[in-house]
């Protein structure tokens, strides 16, 4: 063979070998994911899935020589036997994991492999038990952990492991102290998972040792871990330790109740057919790991026959191999080297980037559901302070007494807007605000604004003012509730930093279409000013400008934040002019569709009539389980002389709908038992026409369309002002009465 052969076959050579290894590349790309995957569905109990993901591993780890990947898939099939009761079989996988992470020279999960056959040899249960090897396993994991500086952080697996023993053992002392000591917890593919156990390991101990206390607060932090990262196996343990907690309290309804939710959980997650598809599973799994050992000795005894036959021929081939893998090794060290460097800086970084967007999208769901339970929380107490406060000030209080009635007063509406202004804000961060496109008249929506501001204005000794352009059309499409916030911040912040001044709010029309209008708009005062530095900021939530300013003026430092992203909804922007001493003026345009005449129907009631005529001698049900909330609301019903029954539950209430006739339904929605929305559909299911009125305490998450889905006719926010609720009260009577619903003579 010529020379010019020789380098056309060692070219050939090597991109055959950059093909492979750039396949390989592409290919390993996907192992952190299936590995990730393995880890999530075994700590949600997922068995099925977790099954084939192993599958997955394993079937990699033969096809690319990667023993590691075959000792993760043993490792979690280990832990899974482990849960479903199969010690014997999880000894045996746990067995593999480590020899397979011996040869894939990984020292963190041959550490952890050690660990779990620590626990597994330490098991009461298991056949095998031997304390000697149990010692000399935790030795050698110790002795792992600590000879590279970079696992030394995940020594704390090593007393979360002895704390898991202790407890099986009921030295449950022992184990208390353990599990501390294992906090906090760092772990490569389980953290969250471990560090939810420990909580629950704690509470277990404590629950053991009689010291309730802490034991209800290690299962509040069992319980959030489980929820936020959907860990059942977990939230179905905190179950059984709260039924616990309540027997021992002596509260044996609230015992029954959760265990009667552990069972149904129980017997939900453990259905007959899941445990007989991880049954399946488990048998398939320990099949294929017997099969695999026996392929693997039947292998290498073919192999070593082969060889031992092939011999002599071997050895005419070496020298020539010899040769050309020196040359391909001086070509292709540099490549590959650079290559293996850059996928694991890929897979590193995949990783890093996998974890993050977690971490994110966890803590944002965290953030979520705790301002929704502290919105729900927050307005039930609340109902009750501005309920009791209005009670007492139709009671002729004394002067003295007024005065800090109407202080009270004003604390809990201050609250309530704080309240209301964090969760404007958290919608519109979890983007649950859409925008309605519906017909108004906007000169009215901006003098309803004036009008409510009114008062506020007067105080100030301000004067307000509103210019609108004569040539907006009669009717608009848009959103006017928005609209309103929008106008209710700007010119509540004009009138809160101007005294004995002037507040204008004025729309003019700057394009004027045959299918759409362009609206400019402004606000201006000629109040106190925002210098320049401050205006950099002035949009960003809680920013007033300075300290001495939210003392002086008050206030949450979320109005112009909701405006600014109120806008940014409508596809407008709000724009500032200001000097200090000379008033400031805040601007923006939007653009509306106009209204054909055909689209214009009027088919509500004006909202011109009478309240208190119309609600007088009304009998009603009123369905409320908080002992308080319904002294408060039965008394302001009595004030109006209007009389009510009352159900605190929704058991009880459809049965008295049943039996009684009412003029309408008072509907708490969040009850123990039924809520208040399955009774409501209940009702409807026999009578069609009773107005029904949902009281709720609103939360984040909650989605309004759902009330009027099952037979709400309206909706009344906690805590509500006496006013409006009386005026939704008649408001639902008189359209019952208009539909013909309710007898002709009702009011006469």
């Amino acid at each position: 063979m010529g020379i010019k052969q020789n380098k056309l076959a060692f070219f050939v050579i090597v991109l055959l070998l950059n093909c492979y290894c750039f396949g390989y590349q592409n290919n390993n790309d996907s192992i952190p994911f299936i590995v990730s995957d393995v880890y999530l569905y075994k700590n949600q109990a997922k068995y099925s899935q977790a099954f084939k993901k192993a599958s997955q591993l394993l079937k990699i780890s033969e096809q690319e020589d990667q023993p590691k990947l075959a000792g993760i898939a043993h490792l979690n099939l280990a832990e899974i036997h482990f849960s479903m009761g199969g010690l014997d079989q999880a000894l045996k996988f746990a067995s593999a994991a480590e020899q397979e992470f011996v040869d894939g020279k990984d020292s963190y999960y041959l550490a952890m492999s050690k660990l779990l056959k620590a626990r597994l040899l330490a098991h009461p249960d298991i056949a095998t038990s031997n304390q000697t090897e149990v010692t000399k396993l935790f030795n050698e994991a110790t002795l792992l952990l600590n000879s590279n500086k970079n696992l030394a952080e995940y020594l704390s697996n090593i007393s979360l492991t002895e704390a898991l023993i202790e407890k099986d053992r009921g030295e449950y002392a022992k184990a208390i102290s353990l599990y501390e000591k294992s906090l906090p917890l760092k772990n490569k593919n389980e953290e969250d998972f471990l560090t939810a156990k420990i909580f629950l390991g704690l509470s277990e101990c404590y629950l053991a040792r009689n010291n309730i206390d802490r034991a209800k607060n290690n299962i509040a932090k069992a319980e959030e871990y489980a929820e936020i990262f959907n860990f059942q196996e977990i939230l179905l343990k905190t179950l059984l330790c709260n039924s616990k907690v309540f027997e021992k309290e002596g509260d044996l309804d609230k015992a029954l109740e959760y265990s009667k939710q552990y069972q149904d959980k129980l017997i939900a997650l453990y259905d007959i057919e899941t445990i007989r598809d991880q049954k399946l599973y488990a048998d398939r799994s320990e099949i294929e790991f017997k099969n695999k050992l026996i392929e693997s000795i039947n292998k290498n005894n073919k192999e070593n026959t082969e060889k031992l036959n092939k011999s002599n021929l071997a050895s005419i081939f070496t020298s020539a191999l010899l040769i050309i893998i020196s040359l391909l090794t001086v070509s292709l060290y540099r490549n590959n080297k650079i290559k293996l460097k850059t996928n694991e800086l890929l897979v590193k970084k995949n990783k890093e980037l996998l974890t993050a967007k977690e971490n994110a999208e966890r803590a944002m769901k965290a953030k979520t559901q705790f301002l929704s339970t502290v919105s729900h929380e927050l307005r039930t107490p609340l109902y009750a302070v501005t309920g009791l406060t209005h009670l007492l000030l139709q009671e002729n209080p004394t002067d003295n007494q007024k005065e800090y009635l109407k202080s009270l007063k004003f604390s809990g509406e201050y609250l309530l807007t704080f309240i209301n202004d964090i969760l404007q804000i958290n919608k519109i961060e979890a983007k649950k605000l859409t925008i309605q496109y519906i017909p108004f008249n906007l000169e009215e929506i901006m003098s309803d604004v004036i009008n409510s501001l009114s008062q506020t204005s007067k105080e100030s000794n301000n004067v307000i003012e509103l210019q609108v352009d004569k040539d907006i059309p009669a009717q608009l499409i848009g959103d006017p509730l928005k609209l309103s916030q929008i106008f209710i911040n700007l010119v509540g912040n004009a009138i809160k930093f101007t005294e004995n001044g002037k507040v204008i709010l004025q729309a003019k029309v700057i394009e004027n279409l045959d299918n759409h209008v362009t609206i400019h708009f402004e606000v201006e005062d000629n109040g106190i000013g925002i210098s320049e530095e401050v205006q950099k900021n002035i949009f960003e939530s809680f920013s007033q400008g300075s300290i001495q300013i939210n003392r002086k003026y008050g206030g949450t430092g979320l109005g112009l934040n909701i405006v600014k992203s109120l806008l940014e909804l409508l596809k407008s922007e709000i724009k500032l002019e200001s000097q200090i001493g000379k008033g400031s003026k805040f601007y923006f345009d939007i653009n509306f569709e106009r209204v054909k005449d055909a689209e214009i129907e009027i088919d509500e009631i004006k909202e011109d009539f009478n309240t208190d005529d119309v609600i007088q001698n009304l009998h009603l049900l009123l369905v409320e389980d908080n002992k308080i909330n319904q002294v408060i609301t039965k008394k302001m019903l009595m004030q109006k002389n209007i009389t009510c029954d009352i159900a605190d539950n929704g058991y009880k209430a459809i049965e008295l709908a049943q039996n009684n006739e009412y003029d309408a339904i008072l509907m708490d929605i969040h009850m123990p038992g039924i809520s208040g929305l399955t009774a409501t559909k209940e009702i409807r299911k026999f009578n069609k026409v009773i107005p029904i009125i949902a009281l709720t305490a609103i939360s984040l998450d909650e989605n309004t369309d759902g009330f009027y889905e099952v037979g709400c006719n309206d909706i009344i926010t906690k805590p509500f002002k006496p006013d409006e609720f009386y005026k939704k009260i008649a408001k639902n009577i008189l359209e019952n009465l208009r539909l013909g619903t309710l007898p002709d003579n009702k009011f006469d």
